[in-house]
């Protein structure tokens, strides 16, 4: 979820549990509270972890830089939140779907780095906060060959909405650049081993999910992923119940 400062109310936008629904799974919402035991409870009953998007910037600190001058605000129970949440997944090899915010995240709970605002770091780059109408096409992303998300997209190419002044700069470990704005941005990231399922994109697939056919391919391989992982760790979970 997100932490609206002005209110201290826990938030999330409905379209990411719509789309999880709508591609057959169950949607849970996680609150920010950053306790590695509550976490580590709490997943242990799920099957799959989606990190959404969020209003707020992951701090500098956690990649080992200062603050630019247009950082945006930070959330430390987000920040926090979500390495746990990353941390605990990554034990466990459950699939994980991240998004905009997510992809960030991702990237940073392994070692690499952000470019904290696109427009005054890239002054060339193409404008990546595209405003309202928020689920209307943008730009392009070139995918790479043989990806998963080439597989998913069925081409080299998509069209995709943009909605984030930050992006990936340095990757981290076990992460693959799978898809590139026309300015080289990073729009998309997959983790390579063969045993797990991770996808980190850039844009909003969850804004267009009703009509957009890749972002329904996304939320239905997550769902299709976090449902074998339910299969191959149901009998373990079934033995700590009996135990």
């Amino acid at each position: 979820m997100r932490l609206e400062l002005e209110t201290d109310r826990f938030y999330l936008g409905r379209h990411y549990s719509e789309a999880v629904e709508g591609a057959g799974g169950l949607p849970v919402h996680l609150p920010l509270i950053p306790n590695a035991e509550y976490i580590a409870s709490v997943m242990a009953g799920l099957d799959g972890l989606l990190l959404p998007g969020s209003d707020s910037d992951v701090d500098p600190a956690r990649y080992g830089c200062e603050p630019h001058p247009q950082l945006g605000h930070v959330v430390p129970e987000k920040d926090e939140t979500d390495l746990l949440t990353l941390r605990e997944a990554e034990r466990r090899a459950m699939p994980i779907f991240a998004i905009c915010f997510g992809i960030q995240s991702l990237n940073v709970s392994r070692g690499g780095t952000l470019i904290q605002d696109i427009p005054s770091q890239l002054p060339n780059a193409i404008k990546h906060n595209q405003g309202s109408p928020r689920d209307r096409h943008s730009h392009r992303v070139r995918i790479l060959e043989g990806s998963l998300l080439g597989q998913l997209a069925g081409g080299d190419r998509a069209p995709v909405n943009s909605h984030h002044h930050q992006a990936v700069e340095t990757l981290g470990r076990e992460l693959v650049a799978t898809a590139w704005a026309p300015d080289g941005l990073v729009e998309a990231v997959e983790d390579p081993r063969s045993d797990r399922f991770v996808v980190g994109v850039q844009w909003h697939p969850e804004l267009a999910w009703e009509r957009d056919v890749l972002s329904q391919a996304l939320f239905n391989r997550f769902v299709d992923e976090a449902r074998t992982f339910s299969s191959m760790t149901g009998s373990e979970r079934e033995d700590t119940v009996n135990a």
